[in-house]
């Protein structure tokens, strides 16, 4: 081409050199004014598909709590209008400037928010059991942390677009994937609530649920039960959260509770947990370490560890690895599998770490609807 317009041109390779001299020339001053500008409108569109995908996974959650309310709990007149309220409830965090006390604090509130939370669902669903209000609680709380999720990204997205702020959208953009996995986990754990089955996070439970099969149960603290059980020679006395509903319970007062009941005389404790796995970690991995082995606010933990340490007991956890996705989806096959591990690692422990006829404290922590006892 350029050689058929020299031969129609004398010169003309030098003018089609200038033409692009010129075309370089144009577009370095293009992008060197509105190249972030440019780059900001690709960004704001990558995450407009997100917070689209976002809005339609929040909506089909949302749609989806309302039919099993209705479903499950009969209620005389129309949910909506009360799901709507719930999904904006918010709690207030404690004062924290002078942070004596403020576990206390914290524990009176989260009480105060699970005894408003129960109250609302029940005049929501009236006709619904114990086990099905715990399934929906947990139902609803999903899908308030969709709507949360939600809310929070099309806050930073219209503030980056009002303001035109670069690094506004560029960090939005870059932690867009994090979020969108942590939504669809929710997604699934809200189809999970909604049917009652077993989830990620219950491994702990499962764990425990084993060990005390066939055996008496008692209540001994909020939603947690306990059952004495002869493990290799010694006497363990296993708890959970009371099931098949899904709660969590108060772990750390069932521990002080027996603590107290033994007078401080307990051996080990062993912590049975689901904990987050790093990327290339296979799910249903089994660790093993010392510490006490439960997530949430803290609360528990702290109890806890001022328990043991007034006794010196030493505590001693078993995690079983999973991600995000599988903490709050339907538990999958090697979480499952992972429980009889966990199982033989904890008496392998008590083999190890502690005498014949002394008393033990096995916990199993984690969400526990859809497992019994």
């Amino acid at each position: 081409m350029i050689s058929q317009v020299s031969q129609l041109f004398p010169g003309g390779s030098d003018i089609i050199g200038w033409v692009l001299q010129i075309a370089w020339l144009g577009f370095f001053v293009f992008f060197m004014f509105y190249g972030q500008r440019f780059q900001m409108t690709v960004m704001l569109r990558d995450v407009e598909k997100h917070l689209h995908r976002l809005k339609f996974i929040r909506d089909e959650g949302r749609k989806l709590t309302m039919e099993t309310i209705k479903e499950i709990g009969k209620p005389p007149e129309d949910p909506t209008e009360r799901v709507d309220q719930f999904l904006e409830y918010i709690a207030i965090t404690p004062q924290s400037m002078d942070p004596s006390g403020i576990v206390w604090k914290l524990d009176h509130l989260l009480d105060v928010r699970d005894v408003r939370f129960k109250d609302e669902v029940k005049l929501m669903a009236p006709e619904a059991d114990e086990v099905q209000l715990n399934n929906l609680e947990n139902t609803l709380e999903a899908a308030m942390a969709l709507h949360i999720i939600y809310k929070v990204i099309r806050h930073f997205y219209i503030l980056g677009k009002k303001t035109l702020s670069l690094y506004i959208i560029m960090q939005l953009q870059m932690v867009l994937p994090l979020i969108m996995k942590e939504a669809e986990a929710f997604a699934s754990a809200l189809k999970a609530f909604a049917t009652g089955q077993p989830i990620g996070d219950g491994a702990g439970a499962l764990v425990a649920a084993k060990l005390m099969h066939g055996h008496k149960t008692r209540k001994i603290a909020k939603d947690i039960v306990a059952a004495t059980v002869p493990l290799e020679g010694r006497i363990a006395h296993v708890l959970k959260s009371e099931g098949p509903g899904g709660t969590v319970g108060k772990p750390g007062d069932g521990i002080i509770k027996i603590i107290n009941e033994t007078k401080g005389k307990i051996a080990t404790i062993v912590m049975i947990d689901a904990a987050q796995k790093l990327e290339g970690e296979k799910p249903g991995d089994v660790a093993e370490g010392v510490g006490a082995a439960i997530g949430g606010p803290g609360v528990d933990q702290f109890k806890i560890e001022e328990s043991v340490l007034k006794y010196k007991i030493p505590v001693n956890a078993v995690i079983i690895k999973q991600d995000i996705g599988d903490a709050v989806s339907p538990m999958r096959k090697e979480v499952f599998d992972a429980a009889d591990t966990a199982i033989q690692r904890i008496k392998r422990l008590l083999l190890e770490r502690t005498k014949e006829g002394d008393v033990v404290i096995i916990a199993g922590i984690g969400n526990t609807i859809g497992i019994g006892q």
